[in-house]
């Protein structure tokens, strides 16, 4: 009997871009992270690209890309962020694929996602063929071959949607074990009920489909795949292994296929270093002679089904009542006591509504530049993917009926992105918490917000109304969030983004900003055509004239701007469309002289006066660039603060420190006083490239006797951030002894503190080097170099205080 073992991850994260952005705004949530993509790529992603394998000490004897032994997917919005924002792990994921195919028989561990995690059972058949497409063309661009499988969101499944996947040329997907009707050997009539769970996992099935094609179907191990998420099978991996050898029958002579599948965040995010669980697993199996490690296309070549099957029509992994949770109250959530989820149906209503009537409007505006305006959208994806000028020329090329102009492709343009984000207000997070004011739903809405501001532009009629009266229907169960219609006006409305806003926020950004003469914000380009800047003590005006394009439509504005900024957060100004040389001069003029006087009250009339109501103040910038003024117009105050805090410790420091070996405890306010001065000079001093490890040392001590609670978070980030920072110039040079020691004391002294500091990183940096560098060392050892012998020295203390064993 031959004994296959696979473990296909789901890696996903639901889009969290600003829709009018395009970039991910911070997320409190997610600190010390900028966001929770960040966090989890921090926690997840990055480490199962370079896990741990230890020995029986706890110490690091090996370090494996895990995504190489693997099946896995990657939802395509979260490979585009990944590409900009972690690079390092992007490369790794796609070089994990090209090693995969040399592991099993030229068929690589990737397979494709349904674009935007949409529920697919619940969408048109339109939408289920471009969200094919889409993942395909995404899968195919990043991993230079087609994919041979998909994996379905939530593995929702119905008929139409597997009949799509064959269509398009998808092998096979996998699905929960519930999800498998009946089944028959192929050849045979009987069919056997396998419903409830009953169908056998380790066998691949053909589903034959009524249109005649074909797809071939997995079932993953139910009760592992649980075991797996749910009930702490991560807590060592030899258990993990074993009890996915515990799948196999002793009964049969057949090849057994035993596969889990599971969110590939259980590995590290959920279950912290669940990635090393997995990966002493995998290094365990693939030591037993009876095992081979596989993933699904290499066993389908090897061992083709034997057995037909047909599904259980619209069901999912996630949700016992079919695909309900998507679409109504069915009890499936994230189990708030109490709660309902009735917002559910009309929130679902509301968006059928908007997509079917933006449909038809695209479909007539649409047949004015595209041959096929479906086909059209179908092919989409490549725009998404290369932004180019000549990305887009080739688009039109291809799909426009003729040569269009600038102002035609700006129109056809948005008229995709009307789809685009047609699309993406059904990502399925939207649905599948506990209330609709959770921020994965205020994202869907936020999606359709921009569904309505495009639609208004290029039909000249507003689609909001009909859209708030039905989200007026989805009521919160938090009373003081209201409805749905209350939610688009508090949490969507406001982050609607133009191209006014886009200067504006230029405007009071160039005021602490170095900007070039064309400059990049987020997914628009600003040409500067003239700014004049004035100064008078803590005060400053600014005017100026710009131009402002967005990089997906190619909409371009004129604009000219003046604002007064009276320090802190006094912020006064307005902008408006450019109205030509004389208008702009006669703004200038109007405030020359009242600037010329320090006549700050007539400089705001003067701006009232010329840009009425369409002005704005710090609020209108964007959210992290709010954050960065903010620290900027705080930070001489915030210094006066720490200076204050600081003397008033040190001048009684002493006294603190006899009372507490006195064990008697200081009054409150002393004692908040010490604690804010001591983490203060602990994150001053993880910052100095000079890292003074003995005064660290004397502060951590001086914090524990005087009893001071240490900010362990933002400690541990701090310390990360320098320990990275000395790794990072170590690898510039990695023969510089004098950076090699600078590391190994940071290394000691993180090893040291009273609060975990992640090093993974740097133990990835000395396990490159120990393959890349240290050969050549031993080599300059050999020929008698003498300082080869103190960098082999300094470098093995180094990978000591890492936790790496001797091997």
């Amino acid at each position: 009997m031959k004994r296959y073992i696979t473990v296909h991850s789901h890696f996903y994260q639901p889009a969290r871009e600003n829709p009018w952005l395009e970039a991910i705004e911070r997320q409190e949530s997610a600190f010390p992270h900028h966001d929770w993509n960040e966090r989890i790529t921090a926690e997840c992603y990055a480490p199962n690209a370079t896990s741990r394998i230890l020995d029986d000490h706890g110490r690091i004897v090996k370090i494996v890309n895990n995504y190489a032994r693997i099946s896995f997917n990657f939802g395509a919005t979260l490979l585009a962020w990944m590409k900009e924002a972690a690079p390092e792990t992007y490369q790794a994921i796609l070089e994990a694929d090209r090693e995969s195919m040399g592991h099993f028989s030229g068929h690589g561990s990737a397979i494709a996602q349904a674009y935007s995690h949409m529920i697919l059972p619940l969408a048109n058949r339109r939408d289920k063929e471009t969200q094919a497409c889409w993942g395909i063309h995404d899968f195919e661009r990043r991993f230079g071959r087609k994919p041979e499988g998909m994996w379905l969101p939530e593995t929702a499944v119905d008929v139409e949607t597997l009949e799509v996947l064959a269509e398009q040329g998808i092998l096979f997907t996998i699905l929960a074990p519930h999800q498998a009707a009946r089944i028959r050997e192929i050849g045979k009539q009987k069919w056997t009920d396998v419903n409830g769970s009953h169908v056998d996992p380790t066998r691949a099935y053909l589903a034959n489909l009524p249109s005649g094609r074909t797809i071939n179907l997995f079932f993953y191990d139910g009760p592992i795949s649980r075991a797996v998420a749910f009930e702490r099978l991560l807590t060592r991996g030899e258990d993990f292994a074993n009890r996915l050898m515990s799948g196999f029958s002793e009964d049969r002579e057949e090849p057994q296929l035993m596969h889990v599948a599971t969110d590939g965040e259980t590995y590290g995010h959920h279950h912290p270093h669940g990635d090393m669980a997995l990966a002493y697993a995998l290094e365990y199996l693939d030591k037993d002679p009876t095992i081979q490690l596989t993933n699904y296309g290499e066993f389908l070549e090897l061992h083709p089904p034997a057995w037909e099957v047909e599904i259980a029509e619209n069901t999912s992994w996630s949700c016992s009542h079919g695909v309900e949770r998507w679409r109504d109250h069915c009890g499936c959530s994230g189990g708030e006591a109490g709660w309902n989820q009735e917002w559910r149906r009309p929130l679902r209503k509301a968006l059928d509504g908007l997509r079917d009537e933006v449909a038809s409007r695209f479909e007539r505006a649409a047949a004015s530049f595209f041959h096929d305006p479906w086909r059209a959208r179908d092919a989409y994806i490549e725009v998404i993917s290369d932004r180019s000028t000549e990305g887009v020329r080739r688009f039109f090329e291809k799909h426009a009926k003729d040569s269009l102009t600038s102002e035609q492709e700006t129109e056809a343009l948005e008229l995709m992105e009307l789809q685009r984000y047609a699309m993406l207000m059904y990502t399925s997070c939207g649905w599948f918490f506990s209330d609709i004011s959770g921020i994965e739903t205020v994202q869907v809405i936020q999606y359709a917000a921009r569904v309505v501001q495009l639609a208004d532009s290029l039909f000249g009629e507003s689609l909001e109304p009909a859209l708030l009266r039905g989200l007026e229907s989805a009521t919160s169960n938090t009373p003081e969030k209201g409805n749905g219609r209350e939610i688009y006006d508090k949490l969507a409305k406001p982050a609607i983004v133009d191209l006014p806003k886009v200067g504006a926020h230029y405007a009071v950004s160039s005021l602490f900003e170095n900007y070039a003469d064309q400059s990049r914000i987020y997914c628009y380009e600003v040409q500067r055509e003239d700014l004049q800047i004035f100064e008078a003590g803590r005060s400053r005006t600014a005017v100026g004239r710009l131009k402002v394009t967005s990089l997906i439509t190619r909409q371009s504005a004129s604009l000219s701007f003046g604002l007064l900024y009276m320090g802190e957060l006094s912020l006064s100004g307005g902008v408006r469309p450019y109205r030509g040389d004389q208008e702009y001069e006669r703004l200038v003029s109007d405030l020359a002289d009242p600037l010329a006087h320090n006549d700050f009250a007539t400089v705001v009339r003067q701006l009232d006066k010329h840009f009425g109501v369409l002005t704005f103040s710090i609020k209108s910038l964007f959210l992290d660039e709010q954050q960065k003024i903010a620290d900027r117009i705080w930070e001489s105050t915030i210094r006066e603060a720490e200076a204050t805090y600081r003397q008033l410790y040190e001048q009684h420091r002493s006294t603190l420190l006899f009372q507490s070996e006195m064990s008697v405890p200081p009054p409150p306010i002393f004692r908040r006083t010490a604690e804010v001065a001591l983490n203060l000079n602990l994150r001053r001093a993880a910052d100095q490239d000079d890292l003074p490890v003995a005064g660290i040392q004397r502060l951590i001590d001086e914090a524990i006797k005087a009893g001071v609670q240490l900010d362990a978070t933002s400690l541990s980030y701090k310390f990360q951030q320098m320990i990275e920072r000395k790794a990072e110039e170590w690898e510039d040079a990695p023969s510089s002894l004098e950076r090699l020691e600078q590391l190994r004391d940071a290394a000691a002294l993180a090893r040291n503190l009273p609060f975990e500091v992640p090093v993974w990183k740097v133990q990835n940096a000395w396990y490159r080097q120990k393959l890349a560098w240290l050969p050549s060392v031993l080599q300059n050892q050999v020929d008698g170099e003498p300082l080869a012998a103190r960098w082999i020295e300094t470098f093995e203390s180094l990978g000591e205080n890492l936790a790496f064993g001797a091997n």
